[in-house]
């Protein structure tokens, strides 16, 4: 091992995301690991605000009181290990193997939490009177329901008037290395949970029933031949996906009463919410059946422009790396969505995420320096 391996593995963000491993914060428990980022931020003369939501636990940090602010946002829970025996080692302890950090939550995300404050510790030692703020939004239910995290924490900002510049959060962007990958927006995600309603009957009689399957099926076809737009500059075309359809009614000779079916839209800026709703409920009826239908909407879609942000953020992949990263609006949802309609600039950087949610999660341990090199890079652009 060289001296700059051996250099990397006792760096603080390397120790710091360690202690995050060891603590089981499987959503939307956060088992103390926001006190502990807590800790490190107030030794560096932040204001931290605990903001409880139901049983979710939320961290509003803060260090300034002047314009612009720079935050970073991300999470501390976890999604489910699985099962225990396919792990090589205890998904909980933190293990270094061949250059690699194992355990759950290692690249989705507590690397980039670990990153982030390992960041600010150097910055603020170089740079004190930085200008404007640097904050830290962090909740422990981004990988559940996402009701009473970044959500509501945005909810009560706006409230009392506070307000965000710019957002860097730290999910696991890149793909084949480090910073290869720039989240500067996320597609909008809808789904609908369909209920066609029918008459039960015997199959032989086909005159007395109403069999609702027969009913959807040219509705389905229709669904699926649309070409709901062809993209844009940052968006691949809008995508419509049916993941599960489910009728009958227990017997080989009875036609059911009901077919419960639920899809998904993922759209780009071309559309809202409200009017892929409207088209959608147009072809229904078009086809007059009888049926109900239920909505609910993850994220409307959102997109950050090319601005001092997207500059900051190449900038410093670029010094760290030597190559300029590739913008992208792929991917699921992230909690960009509940901070960007707030006029926010928010793009995503963390680390690679090829094993994020697997047995044996991981991540190169040169990488969580690497990454918190160029955070620290990022507030130097932004806040000297």
């Amino acid at each position: 091992m060289s001296d700059t391996e051996m250099d990397n593995h006792a760096h603080p963000a390397v120790t710091l995301l360690k202690d995050l491993v060891r603590r089981p914060s499987v959503t939307p428990l956060d088992e103390g690991c926001q006190a502990l980022l807590a800790e490190r931020l107030t030794e560096l003369g932040f204001t931290c605000e605990n903001m409880p939501f139901g049983e979710v636990t939320n961290l509003w940090a803060r260090r300034g009181n002047s314009e612009p602010v720079f935050c970073f946002a991300g999470h501390t829970d976890v999604v489910p290990p699985g099962a225990l025996e396919e792990w090589r080692t205890d998904p909980f302890e933190p293990v270094e193997k061949d250059g690699l950090l194992y355990g759950r939550g290692t690249a989705d995300m507590k690397s980039g939490l670990a990153a982030m404050i390992a960041a600010i510790e150097a910055f603020v030692a170089r740079c004190p009177e930085h200008k404007g703020s640097i904050a830290l939004l962090i909740t422990s239910d981004e990988e559940g329901r996402a009701r009473d995290g970044t959500l509501r924490v945005m909810q009560a900002l706006g409230e009392r008037g506070e307000s965000i510049d710019w957002c860097v959060i730290g999910e696991p962007s890149s793909e084949q290395r480090l910073g290869d990958i720039v989240r500067i927006g996320r597609r909008g995600s809808l789904s609908g949970m369909l209920t066609v309603h029918g008459i039960q009957g015997h199959v032989a009689y086909p005159q007395l029933a109403d069999n609702p399957i027969a009913r959807f099926a040219p509705v389905l076809a229709e669904l699926c031949r649309i070409e709901w737009d062809t993209g844009n500059e940052w968006f691949p075309p809008t995508s419509f996906q049916v993941v599960n359809i489910k009728a009958g009614a227990g017997a080989p000779n009875v036609t059911p009463a009901d077919l419960h079916a639920r899809f998904n839209f993922r759209y780009s800026t071309v559309w809202t919410h409200a009017a892929l709703k409207q088209r959608v409920t147009e072809l229904f009826d078009q086809h007059e059946i009888n049926y109900t239908l239920d909505w609910h909407l993850s994220g409307e879609p959102f997109l950050t422009e090319p601005g001092r942000l997207i500059e900051a953020v190449s900038s410093a992949v670029h010094a760290e790396t030597g190559t300029s990263p590739e913008l992208s609006t792929g991917g699921g949802t992230s909690d960009g969505r509940f901070i960007s309609p707030a006029g926010v600039d928010v793009v995503e950087l963390g680390p690679v995420n090829a094993s994020i949610h697997k047995i044996d999660e991981h991540v190169r341990i040169d990488d969580v320096v690497t990454l918190a090199r160029m955070y620290e890079r990022i507030l130097d652009e932004l806040l000297t």
